[in-house]
């Protein structure tokens, strides 16, 4: 029977996305005519998924908290701590620092990867919203213990990782009762460039994976990177958003071949990351985990859309139209 402790991480899963989304719709912007028939597509094909994975996890035996999600947990909490002091003391940013921290457990402490890579993305906090590192060690904690409740859950999905992060952010938010860091809206007009770095970093994510044999953290952690590195020299003035964008895409890359069946849809998701990137750039400004949290909900909507058309295609096998 499936547990009391796995149903809330999963209700966890879905409730951080929606908590992004609103905040986006509530963000005092000028968002482009469409914006919100874009945020209701991507809802409803992620409901389509919600509801499968609900029922599959109808299937799992609860089991209890033993040695190995300890190590998980406190793996979460050290690479937040680690992320920030990288971050914001030795001066790397959130994108170097994160990837950095991800490229580095990727290759030497493979067990604790997934966890230490979600960790890390806590450590992205903005100062402005987490002052202190025992702020950081509360949401890296409470992360941790979403890390060990979702382990069930939504398995498979690029992005997974920074929703539990952002979750860790918000509910430390909400006991400490701080304010979101001021954020402002990105351009639109700048929607080209940033979905082509987006569907760019995605695709070349799941390359390193498939072609070059690396993990899912350090392919992601890779591209992280090398973004972080190329382009604020490149392009001063919109090198670090570039990089953020091609950071925030590689999570889509990170997806199993069970949820995003094909290059092609795995660019799909990427574009769609793109678009959502632009969507949420004001809400919960600060928080960690946004970036995931992104492409979470991208691989989450392209995975329901898969859904729904093999669906219609099913029903068009058995229901020929008359001729």
């Amino acid at each position: 029977m499936y547990g009391s402790v796995q149903l809330a991480g999963y209700l966890a899963l879905l409730a951080t996305p929606a908590a992004l989304l609103l905040g986006a719709v509530r963000a005092p912007t000028d968002p482009p005519s469409g914006l919100l028939s874009v945020q209701f597509g991507v809802v409803l094909a992620g409901t389509v998924v919600a509801a499968t994975e609900r029922r599959r996890l109808r299937e799992f035996e609860a089991v209890g908290f033993d040695r190995t999600d300890a190590v998980d947990a406190l793996a979460v909490a050290a690479a937040a701590v680690g992320t920030y002091w990288l971050s914001v003391s030795v001066g790397l940013g959130p994108v170097l620092a994160s990837a950095a921290v991800g490229l580095t457990v990727g290759l030497t402490i493979r067990h604790v990867d997934g966890a230490a890579y979600c960790g890390s993305f806590v450590g992205m906090a903005s100062p402005a919203l987490f002052p202190s590192l025992e702020w950081v060690a509360l949401a890296g904690l409470l992360a941790g213990l979403a890390f060990v409740a979702t382990a069930e859950s939504f398995g498979g999905f690029g992005g997974k990782y920074g929703t539990i992060a952002l979750f860790g952010c918000i509910a430390t938010a909400t006991l400490t009762d701080v304010d979101y860091a001021g954020g402002g809206s990105l351009a639109w007009r700048l929607a080209p460039v940033i979905v082509a770095v987006a569907v760019v970093a995605a695709v070349a994510t799941i390359g390193l994976r498939t072609h070059g044999g690396l993990s899912s953290v350090v392919a992601s952690a890779a591209v992280g990177v090398v973004a972080g590195v190329a382009f604020p020299p490149l392009l001063p003035e919109l090198g670090a958003t570039l990089a953020t964008v091609a950071f925030c895409a590689s999570f889509v890359g990170m997806s199993s071949g069970e949820r995003l069946e094909s290059t092609g849809h795995v660019a799909g998701a990427g574009l769609l990351c793109g678009v959502v990137f632009l969507a949420v750039s004001p809400a919960l400004a600060g928080a960690g985990g946004k970036l995931g949290t992104t492409a979470f909900v991208s691989c989450l909507a392209v995975a329901g859309a898969q859904e729904l058309h093999a669906v219609v295609r099913s029903r068009g096998r058995r229901f020929p139209p008359n001729r």
